[in-house]
């Protein structure tokens, strides 16, 4: 049996409000509204007295946004779900942040899934810096500035773009290679950073290797080539991915 999941929504839209909690009802039975908000002033007295474990929000709210919430209630002892109608370019900004959201319109079977990850972890321990990030990164914070939360084994760690020299595939893992030497072993695959890195600075010239086009030192020509990178790395880029790659540097 799921445990049951104690939950506030929270949106100045009262609409939006309404139909999250019907879908809840009709399609997430393990999870209890005890209460609604429209803003931040209204939600810190609706989470104090009910003590939620899940508050549903949006970004922005009366009397503020999700950050100016969240700061004055930390330490935070409740998981936080978005409820956006944040675009889809908007979207790698949460998923740079390991963020749970949602799209309005809401779709069930998304819905459910978020439901599903609360049940099997219910305290965020640093949703704050996550949110923290992904309000810059929405805002419109010059890329290279950007932060990304990379999971690893003993938790998240945030890493400035700019940083990144570049990534290297190690099995179901991903080496990230950093400016000062350091580099910081992800615990998902080098797919899904090809996935999630901007392609304006990111380019994945070998099955098992993506670099930071800002940090080429020099390319060698061959078959496919070779980079060196500002890390005194040598890289060899892949003949079917040597065409993309010239035509991406001549950008």
């Amino acid at each position: 049996m799921l445990p049951l999941i104690c939950a506030v929504l929270i949106d100045d839209e009262p609409d939006s409000n309404r139909i999250l909690q019907t879908l809840l009802e009709n399609y997430c039975p393990n999870v209890r509204v005890v209460g609604t908000a429209d803003g931040v002033e209204t939600a810190i007295a609706l989470i104090q007295k009910t003590g939620p474990d899940l508050v549903f929000m949006d970004i922005e709210m009366n009397q503020g946004n999700a950050f100016d919430l969240l700061n004055r209630l930390q330490p935070l002892n409740f998981q936080v779900i978005f409820v956006t109608a944040f675009d889809s370019h908007a979207v790698r900004a949460f998923r740079y942040n390991a963020i749970d959201y949602l799209l309005k319109p809401v779709n069930i079977k998304e819905l459910c899934s978020s439901i599903d990850k609360i049940s099997n972890m219910r305290t965020e321990s640093n949703v704050l810096e996550r949110v923290k990030n992904l309000l810059d990164n929405v805002r419109g914070i010059n890329t290279g500035e950007k932060k990304v939360a990379v999971p690893t084994a003993v938790g998240l760690s945030f890493i400035s773009l700019h940083d990144i020299i570049r990534l290297e595939a190690q099995g179901p893992y991903t080496v990230i290679y950093l400016q000062d030497g350091s580099k910081v072993t992800a615990t998902i695959g080098i797919k899904d950073y090809e996935d999630l890195l901007p392609d304006n600075l990111f380019y994945r010239i070998h099955h098992s290797h993506i670099i930071n086009l800002n940090k080429i030192k020099s390319y060698q020509k061959g078959r496919g080539g070779y980079v060196t990178m500002e890390d005194d790395s040598y890289i060899e880029v892949a003949s079917r991915r040597r065409d993309g790659f010239m035509q991406r540097l001549l950008k």
